[in-house]
């Protein structure tokens, strides 16, 4: 029992260079800023009083402060704080109040319009709430250059909010699994076929004709998303296998995002994946690219 106790104790809370937190902190913030950017051209006819989606859902255990606040100019102040939030957030500016705040209005804007959000939109409120408990600005941040002088440094501190990061992501692709393992298509290795070929409610870019009806392809491909899910749930704490694991769900998603319209469910697993980049790879970054731009010069001298 002790051992087993030192091992969930070194798991959560051993103390690590915050390199990684704060490079997940820097592709969240960017990915918000992407998202906030997407409802501004479509802000007040889906959000506005007379948008088709005025008023909250009401759903247990849900809240919005668009609920409490009301009307358009309300709408615009809080999608200009939610797009400053998520700068500051990005660059590491009063980085943990801008967590709490980018939190609390992504959170509103999702739960005023749930019936034109996804998953994704939910994974990037999860990551900012992360990011919102912790000293998410203890790496790679403004906060951390007027602490030290130095953008590119960083604190050492518990790992938790990493590890939170990424069991979320196995637990999102455990979930998944188990999902498709109980539709007839998965199991049957169609589920690919319908998501190519379904006429443009799903797919932006359907596949080829040859390709969306070879049988021997569509179920290769359908049970191949199976076992890297599963991977990327399991193995992907494995040192030795991660990065192929890694490398397999990136092809993955981003043969999701040509071929369909599921916003920014591909991007927001991005994030999490970020959580998985080992700190002395974010640390020796400057370095390694200084070395590659001084070997090039020296190519072409």
């Amino acid at each position: 029992m002790t051992s087993i106790r030192d091992a969930w104790c070194r798991f959560w809370f051993s103390a690590e260079p915050m390199y990684t937190l704060g490079l997940v902190r820097i592709v969240s913030g960017i990915a918000v800023v992407v998202w906030t950017l997407t409802l501004l051209p479509d802000l007040f006819e889906v959000f506005g009083e007379e948008g088709v989606a005025p008023q909250p859902s009401r759903l247990d255990y849900q809240w919005t402060v668009l609920e409490i606040w009301r009307g358009d100019t309300a709408l615009s102040i809080s999608w200009a704080l939610l797009l400053v939030s998520a700068l500051a957030l990005t660059v590491g500016w009063h980085s943990r109040v801008a967590a709490v705040l980018m939190f609390v209005l992504l959170q509103s804007f999702v739960r005023r319009g749930v019936y034109i959000v996804n998953a994704g939109d939910a994974i990037l409120i999860i990551v900012a709430l992360i990011l919102a408990l912790c000293s998410c600005g203890a790496a790679l941040s403004l906060d951390q250059r007027r602490r030290t002088g130095s953008f590119w440094s960083a604190q050492t501190r518990s790992v938790w909010p990493v590890r939170l990061l990424q069991v979320q992501l196995s637990v999102i692709y455990l979930v998944s699994v188990q999902a498709k393992l109980t539709g007839k298509t998965w199991l049957e290795g169609s589920a690919v076929f319908y998501a190519w070929r379904s006429d443009g409610r799903w797919a932006t870019w359907p596949a080829p004709e040859w390709l969306a009806s070879n049988a021997i392809a569509v179920n290769a491909l359908t049970w191949a998303t199976l076992l890297i899910e599963l991977a990327l749930a399991v193995l992907v704490w494995n040192r030795r296998l991660r990065l192929p694991v890694l490398i397999a769900g990136v092809v993955m998603h981003l043969a999701i995002m040509i071929n369909l319209n599921i916003a920014f469910f591909s991007v927001a697993m991005f994030v999490l994946y970020v959580a998985f980049v080992p700190a002395d790879a974010v640390r020796d970054a400057p370095s390694r690219l200084r070395n590659w731009r001084s070997a090039e010069k020296a190519q072409a001298a």
